[in-house]
């Protein structure tokens, strides 16, 4: 279902596609410390209560991490820090980033992955051996979110079989409803519908009734999307950019999700039960395209805290 495109007075305006707003409600966006501090005030920028994750790469330090959470908290946001197992090098040091994001920022949610680095520096290497310390049941973290992916991983499965991943979301469906915590599926970004909605499917059929929220690169330079996308081992849906770049029409111009996006309100809107819940963006091309590309689509629930004061 297309935008509809009229002109006004100012010239062309865009009138939401009532299924894109209805899918983009309640949006998540990602962060990391150093762009977070290019932001002057995010309640310019994002609706109040957004789900904001704060992205922990490897060698950021924790009092960075956990001053952009208490930031955001601040600002009336919900921070969502990331705790990448393999850069957390013992059991004393997940307890300290606990105590602190939560005594700081009043934390009430984490983002619990393997993380993106190839060795452990201590020891843990995945996202089980960390919820199974018991140490964010105890700390009283309720929601819990953990990493999903459409098109697969090759360092979970080398095969592309997807047969580790699935094992893994199984036992931590059963780790939700031994602890009661509230478990939600962040993905990794695509960029086509159908391969995301057969993942979904998939994960129905194998049994996994845990809500996914999708991930999605916000617009940017294809240029800055194909780098992205390789590093991450994003698989079938990359030759959508690659078809992109053959076009010479479209070379130039940012990529928004917006095709891809209208796809996947429409499968949701004919299937209430389809599991993806929310959109998750990635602010590859910077925080402000992403924010302004969803109050463009969003209507009043992607509207900003505090909108800016129009110019004279």
């Amino acid at each position: 279902m297309a935008l509809l495109h009229f002109r006004g007075r100012h010239g062309p305006q865009e009138t939401t596609n009532p299924e894109i707003e209805a899918f983009l409600a309640g949006y998540s966006i990602e962060v990391m410390p150093r762009t977070a501090a290019k932001v002057d005030d995010f309640r310019t920028l994002l609706p109040e209560g957004t789900r904001v994750y704060i992205a922990h790469i490897a060698g950021t330090p924790i009092e960075d991490m956990v001053a952009t959470a208490a930031r955001l908290r601040a600002e009336g946001f919900e921070p969502v820090p990331h705790f990448p197992a393999r850069i957390i090098d013992s059991r004393a040091t997940l307890a300290d980033w606990i105590d602190r994001y939560r005594a700081e920022a009043g934390i009430r949610a984490a983002l619990v992955l393997a993380g993106g680095v190839a060795n452990p520096v201590g020891d843990f290497a995945n996202s089980m051996q960390l919820l199974d310390t018991g140490l964010f049941d105890k700390a009283g973290i309720s929601r819990i979110h953990i990493a999903g992916h459409p098109e697969g991983n090759r360092d979970i499965d080398p095969d592309d079989s997807m047969k580790n991943a699935t094992e893994a979301l199984l036992w931590k469906q059963k780790y939700a409803e031994s602890t009661g915590a509230q478990m939600a599926i962040v993905t990794q970004f695509a960029f086509a519908a159908a391969p995301i909605i057969s993942w979904a499917e998939g994960l129905a059929r194998q049994g996994i009734r845990l809500p996914v929220h999708i991930g999605m690169a916000g617009p940017a330079k294809l240029q800055t999307l194909i780098k992205f996308a390789i590093a991450c081992g994003v698989g079938p849906s990359l030759e959508v950019l690659r078809k992109r770049a053959r076009d010479v029409t479209r070379l130039l111009t940012p990529y928004e999700p917006t095709e891809m996006v209208a796809e996947l309100a429409a499968h949701k809107a004919r299937q209430p039960d389809f599991a993806i819940e929310r959109a998750h963006l990635f602010p590859l091309g910077g925080i402000k395209a992403s924010a302004s590309w969803a109050q463009t689509h969003g209507g009043a629930a992607t509207r900003p805290a505090s909108p800016p004061e129009p110019p004279a």
